[in-house]
């Protein structure tokens, strides 16, 4: 049985869309891996060295190498030298990388507010305040809200800011 979210969308101007061919599901082929977005997190947060990464996020070995050679391939991490001997890595983000922050942090307030538990982890800003991410509309300003979005699967190739 399909999971719900894998059902059938109709777009009212078109046919029938398959929500498995779609932009989520292409990142979640890219980044959707337990040990990946747990290097992310680290990685994003100023732990970049292959011995402190295993550390924080427990992963084994073997995994997280693997796992950082995919984010590196992908394109999300780059490694930089910082010893010649013994050779050692540090794991930065490239800007494809950093454009996956917000959702780390996303998923941080997610996890804070429905996963119990667990403490909740604070984020602070460089002005000193906590940081709390928002969703708002670049145009308006307004915070999105559900209702307030609508969903349109764009034909492949088209250009997706041209309507009509």
């Amino acid at each position: 049985m399909d999971h719900p979210d894998a059902a059938p969308h109709r777009n009212p101007d078109g046919p029938v869309e398959d929500f498995r061919e779609c932009s989520v599901a292409a990142t979640v082929a890219v980044c959707g891996d337990k040990w990946l977005l747990l290097a992310l997190r680290d990685i994003s947060a100023g732990v970049r060295r292959f011995e402190q990464i295993v550390r924080s996020t427990g992963a084994p070995r073997d995994v997280l190498t693997a796992r950082l050679r995919k984010l590196e391939a992908d394109g999300i991490l780059r490694r930089q030298r910082y010893s010649d001997r013994p050779p050692r890595y540090e794991y930065l983000l490239t800007d494809r990388g950093y454009d996956l922050v917000p959702v780390l942090l996303a998923l941080r307030q997610w996890g804070d507010k429905h996963v119990p538990g667990r403490p909740p982890t604070l984020v602070e800003h460089s002005c000193g305040a906590t940081f709390v991410p928002r969703l708002t509309c670049d145009a308006c300003e307004q915070p999105v809200r559900p209702g307030t979005l609508a969903v349109t699967f764009v034909d492949p190739g088209a250009d997706p800011r041209r309507t009509g």
